[in-house]
């Protein structure tokens, strides 16, 4: 006889066992003595926070000690929703995804950082749209994130089309034209290569395909999504894969980061949608396209202006924290210029910093930088509310089906309003932003 638990179940003990997990880590860990930071990532990562929260110490004489959560982001929100949801003094300070901001703020958990905090130095743009919350800085930026367009500076060049293109119906005539052209040589090549997998980098890639006039508009009872702006750009996302055969049928399947970026790294690609971190990988020994690649703004829309999905990764302290003052000190010290400096050529973060991407030395080693300002000072967040995590299951589920061929545009905006609305109900009864986790 088969004894195996159903995978239903398996998955509710393994989530249940992680939780307890961070339960105990949270409230048994270190700080009882402590500031306490906490982070996650890879080891090396890590290994680098260890550095700097040794350099705070040294400088600032507070002892400090690092939390270390795991590299997968659900895993880290979860461990925080689980401490502050508790009130627990630690940790008195975290980074936050872009997306938790909605959650972390209207939840009451943020420690306002004060009126003293020189905000001057970072992206005004952002710290309006993602950090200020009823008039409070609550969070600085520390690593920000965009949708770029890369491209093939050679093939461009090559086939006299000297500039990237502005809007979108120019890229889909220029990859077009240039598939057709490289086909003889390379079958595997197509235009434009983006992720529209369903997961959260469809959402991202959906609001550039949108442009500034989409996306969604948060109302009372819901949100809109159903309107002229979204209905065009998932027509022609579809049409992308089907009817101009542009993108890699794959492209609803399998398409995310890596997928995408290995893909035009090969040389199978003239045009990519992607972040930041693909430069450093496009430029490596190994890379078939290195010495050859661009990048620019992500195209414009019909009767609209170009928009790059703002990630990223923003720092606040904890409002049970019962070392505020000290707190706020290590949020300055790692928001500072030189400390900002120090996590780009160590870690290739992009800082939250805008005086940053005029250092001499950093456009030295990054270039790009150039072009990386002026998608920040433009970029444009997912929209900032507590459920939107479930929000955005619902959006990419009924998103991706109509890539796949399986729903029209309208009727699929349409059952997503539905399916948001109702979320929104329970939300509103129920209370708790952090119920709809």
């Amino acid at each position: 006889m088969d004894h195996q638990l159903p995978l239903k179940m398996v998955k509710t003990m393994a989530r249940s066992a992680l939780l307890l997990a961070l339960t105990v880590s949270l409230s048994c860990g270190p700080g009882e003595n402590s500031l306490v930071l906490s982070v996650g990532g890879t080891p090396s990562e890590l290994a680098f926070w260890e550095e700097l929260v040794e350099d705070f110490e040294k400088e600032n004489g507070i002892p400090t000690e690092l939390l270390r959560q795991p590299t997968d982001t659900e895993q880290r929100r979860q461990g925080l929703v689980l401490a502050l949801k508790a009130g627990k003094p630690n940790p008195d300070v975290f980074l936050m995804d872009v997306a938790w901001m909605g959650l972390f703020t209207f939840s009451g958990w943020l420690e306002d950082l004060g009126k003293d905090v020189d905000t001057s130095p970072f992206f005004q743009g952002v710290l309006h749209l993602v950090d200020i919350y009823r008039g409070k800085i609550v969070a600085l930026p520390v690593y920000l994130d965009a949708g770029l367009l890369y491209y093939r500076e050679d093939l461009l060049r090559r086939f006299q089309h000297p500039l990237p293109p502005r809007r979108w119906d120019e890229l889909l005539s220029v990859a077009r034209e240039i598939q057709q052209r490289m086909r003889n040589q390379a079958p595997r090549f197509y235009g434009f290569v983006w992720q529209g997998a369903q997961y959260e980098g469809l959402i991202c890639n959906f609001l550039e395909f949108a442009g500034s006039k989409g996306g969604f508009v948060v109302r009372e009872d819901g949100i809109l999504l159903n309107c002229a702006e979204n209905r065009r750009a998932l027509k022609f996302m579809q049409s992308l894969i089907w009817d101009q055969a542009i993108s890699p049928p794959s492209t609803f399947t399998e398409m995310k980061e890596e997928e995408t970026r290995a893909y035009f790294q090969a040389g199978d690609a003239l045009f990519e949608r992607n972040w930041p971190y693909a430069w450093a990988l496009h430029q490596s020994p190994e890379s078939e396209v290195r010495g050859k690649v661009g990048v620019a703004p992500m195209p414009a829309p019909p009767n609209g202006e170009s928009v790059s999905t703002l990630g990223g990764w923003h720092i606040g302290v904890s409002r049970f924290s019962d070392r505020k003052e000290e707190a706020k000190k290590l949020v300055a010290f790692i928001t500072s210029y030189e400390t900002q400096k120090r996590l780009l050529f160590r870690l290739g973060w992009n800082p939250g910093r805008r005086d940053l991407y005029s250092d001499a030395e950093v456009l030295e080693k990054a270039p790009h930088f150039n072009a990386l300002k002026t998608v920040f000072q433009k970029a444009r967040p997912r929209p900032i509310f507590p459920y939107y995590t479930q929000v955005s299951e619902i959006a990419q589920r009924h998103i991706n089906r109509v890539l796949a061929r399986k729903a029209a545009p309208a009727e699929a905006l349409s059952e997503a309003e539905k399916d948001i609305s109702a979320l929104v109900m329970r939300y509103k009864v129920q209370g708790d932003p952090s119920t709809t986790e």
